[in-house]
């Protein structure tokens, strides 16, 4: 029994040491979530100006589309329907920001709006 005890400290021990050797693991942040007060803010003076009622660009509110389907657009980077990337219009900060308040406020969101003016 002994030298099982025996045994069985020395590979506790031997565990140890090598748990002990491996390097600690440093977590991969996420990305920084954007500011809804500030998305609505750059959506309301940047986006508005062509997505209004009968202009350019149309009318395009949060519930527009589905929080899957404004994370997928944000995801391409595309504006125009493919045709210019959205760091044309706005910073990488600023777009967080709009994509963090139209992904709040979509039409299956918890507080679903259309964003007025």
């Amino acid at each position: 029994m002994r030298a099982f005890i025996k045994q069985l400290l020395i590979v506790g021990a031997a565990a140890a040491a090598f748990i002990s050797a491996i390097p600690p693991v440093t977590p991969v942040l996420a990305a920084p979530k954007g500011s809804e007060s500030k998305g609505r803010y750059y959506f309301r003076g940047t986006c508005k100006t062509c997505h209004t009622k009968g202009a350019v660009g149309g009318e395009i509110t949060p519930l527009n589309k589905t929080q899957a389907q404004w994370r997928m657009y944000f995801a391409s980077g595309k504006h125009a329907r493919g045709k210019e990337i959205l760091t044309k219009f706005m910073t990488e900060d600023q777009l967080r920001d709009v994509s963090a308040f139209l992904d709040a406020h979509a039409a299956d969101s918890l507080q679903p709006e259309t964003c007025g003016k």
